[in-house]
C-alpha cells in the first residue's frame, strides 16, 4: 500500500489566499480509479496499491494550477510505500491512537 502526502502550493497569486487553486487540483483527482484521497488543513493523502496513480495524481494536480494562470506551482510529496502488508490511512491512525495516554 502507498500514502502520500501532497501539499501544492501556486506561486504569486494576486491574494495570500490559495484555496481556490488547491480545491480545483483536489478536484482534477477526483475520478481517477484505484485511487482514494483525503484533505486535511496542510495537504492532500493519496492512497493506492500502483506507484503510478500516486505519480498520475501528483502530475495532475500541477498541472491543472498550472493550467489555471500559475507559472509557478511548488509541490512537496512525501510518500510511504509499504510491501509487507496492506494497511489503510485510517487503520495507521487506530495503530497510533491505542499508545496514546
Amino acid at each position: 500500500m502507498i500514502h502520500a502526502e501532497i501539499s501544492v502550493y501556486p506561486m504569486a497569486t494576486k491574494t495570500t489566499s490559495a484555496s481556490f487553486y488547491i480545491a480545483k487540483a483536489i478536484e482534477s483527482i477526483q475520478k481517477i480509479e484505484n485511487l482514494k484521497y483525503e484533505i486535511n488543513s496542510m495537504g492532500t493523502i493519496l492512497e493506492s496499491d500502483d506507484m503510478d496513480l500516486i505519480n498520475k495524481a501528483t502530475k495532475q494536480m500541477t498541472e491543472t494550477v498550472h493550467n489555471l494562470g500559475m507559472d509557478r506551482v511548488e509541490v512537496v510529496i512525501k510518500i510511504d510505500s509499504r510491501k509487507d502488508k496492506q494497511q489503510s490511512g485510517k487503520e495507521k491512525l487506530e495503530s497510533i491512537k491505542k499508545h496514546l495516554n
